[in-house]
């Protein structure tokens, strides 16, 4: 079975090194994750939900609902399988799917008929994993549950990627207090001076020792000081749409 499944080389290593750049395999369970898959489980009326991040050799459940065990064999799973196609997997009846009848995890226990996995796929297109559904019995999606089902798939990618930039953060600070404890910032301009007397901002600073990205905007405060034309016209607008309310419910 899995002999059709195996991956561009490059493209698989690609993809494990991008797993294991959220350093999340093997970690206790989180609520932010459990919560998604409980509300999976509920919105699709089934009694298995299942977080799962596909390894090398093994796919690992990061959370589930109604399963007892934490992984299973990659050669068994449903998400190798799933992880592969560019849009959900859904198996209405494993017993009428020849890919899957003598699956271990069909024939035995969970005794799997009805799958359905959604990819979590990062930024880069790098497929870490999926967020599944299961049942005993044969089923499908409505409309309704397929839609609740990608939207949080894509929650869990937003809580890998918050995951990810909270370590590259912690790994960065812990940097700068291994250079002597102690960084040197301008009074004026706010730039901070590296080990070679070089002065730089710290966003710069710390892409060069980390490797967290940064994306921009204006706080409300500059906003004001810098662009009042704009808060201007903002707050007309705001005023304008709050008297057409007014006036529509008079």
């Amino acid at each position: 079975m899995m002999q059709n499944l195996i991956p561009k080389k490059e493209e698989e290593e690609r993809r494990l090194k991008a797993l294991a750049e959220y350093r999340i395999l093997g970690t206790k369970p989180e609520s932010c994750y459990d919560d998604i898959t409980k509300i999976a489980a509920s919105t699709c009326n089934v009694p298995i939900s299942l977080m799962t991040l596909v390894d090398k050799d093994k796919q690992w459940f990061k959370s589930k609902v109604g399963l007892e065990i934490n992984e299973t064999k990659r050669d068994w799973s449903f998400c190798t399988h799933a992880i592969q196609e560019n849009s959900p997997l859904i198996i209405q009846d494993a017993f009428q799917d020849e890919r899957f009848i003598n699956n271990p995890l069909v024939t035995g226990d969970p005794k799997i008929r009805f799958y359905a996995g959604f990819p979590l796929k990062n930024r880069d297109g790098n497929k870490l994993g999926t967020l599944c559904v299961i049942d005993r019995k044969p089923g499908n999606l409505s409309l309704k549950q397929f839609n609740v089902m990608e939207l949080l798939s894509k929650q869990i990618v937003a809580f890998l990627e918050l995951r990810k930039k909270s370590l590259n953060l912690l790994e960065a600070l812990s940097n700068l207090h291994k250079q002597e404890g102690i960084l040197s910032v301008c009074s004026y301009c706010r730039e901070v001076k590296n080990n070679d007397g070089d002065w730089m901002h710290l966003e710069k600073y710390l892409s060069k020792i980390s490797d967290i990205r940064f994306s921009h905007g204006v706080c409300d405060v500059c906003m004001e000081k810098h662009f009042p034309d704009v808060v201007e016209v903002w707050n007309k607008k705001d005023s304008f749409q709050e008297g057409q309310k007014r006036f529509l419910k008079s």
